[in-house]
């Protein structure tokens, strides 16, 4: 499928210093976006930055903590100087400091894993907007989890969230759609990649892996061909939907 239609449109991708954020830059840059890379630490989304630049794309890093309000809006600031327009937004970033029983879950860690994963998503997407609409519309695809569908042991918190990542994704496409802007989400399985290692680490995991209608855990570069799809003209008509990617995890 061509996805030419993204060349010269300007995407923010935030989490996109490794793992599924940084093989959805590199899809948007192969395919003529203009990319605006963020992450917590400068110097991880600069590499992948300057790794795309070197291959003949255009990516710029910034720094930016996905929970941090005032990250954002400098964020969206330096988008509107640097570019004056902006087309996509890939929310990625994510987290979960807890790996456990649920009832062992401290404030603390449920205070970080709400504040990356779903206040951080909800306010970025809402100082993206405004600019989205200037630009003419946009599309914004968050990066949920099969587990939000289904939880899995030691994860209630970041299930939790991914889940209310779902509705977020359904409420912006109902407010915005008539500016311009889709939104839609995909849902990864178990993709291995070091935020996931607690996962695909796990004997009893990779056994449950097995037995799956695709018996492998995913690679990063299976989600992008799934939001090259999204983000594109060709789903011009598709807006507040859900995309499971988890080799046939939720069928049961």
């Amino acid at each position: 499928m061509n996805y030419s239609d993204l060349k010269g449109k300007v995407a923010v991708v935030n989490g996109a210093s490794r793992g599924i954020g940084e093989a959805i830059a590199r899809g948007l840059a192969a395919s003529g976006a203009r990319l605006v890379l963020t992450s917590r630490s400068q110097e991880g989304v600069q590499e992948v930055a300057d790794s795309i630049t070197g291959a003949g794309g255009e990516a710029v890093a910034k720094a930016c903590h996905a929970g941090n309000l005032d990250d954002i809006q400098g964020l969206l600031e330096y988008v509107r100087e640097s570019f004056g327009r902006l087309d996509i937004l890939i929310n990625n970033a994510a987290t979960n400091p807890f790996y456990g029983p649920a009832a062992g879950l401290t404030p603390e860690a449920f205070d970080k894993t709400v504040q990356v994963n779903l206040k951080g998503p909800y306010f970025l997407s809402s100082a993206a907007i405004p600019l989205m609409i200037e630009s003419g519309g946009g599309s914004i695809v968050n990066v949920s989890s099969i587990a939000a569908l289904n939880p899995l042991p030691g994860q209630a918190v970041y299930g939790m969230t991914k889940a209310g990542l779902i509705s977020l994704t359904k409420a912006f496409a109902k407010e915005y759609g008539q500016q311009g802007i889709r939104v839609n989400a995909i849902l990864p399985g178990v993709v291995k990649t070091r935020f996931a290692a607690a996962l695909t680490e796990d004997p009893r995991v990779q056994k449950w892996i097995s037995k799956l209608p695709v018996p492998r855990a995913g690679q990063p570069e299976d989600m992008v061909a799934g939001v090259l799809y999204l983000v594109s003209d060709q789903a011009a008509y598709t807006t507040g939907t859900t995309l499971v990617m988890d080799g046939g995890a939720t069928l049961g």
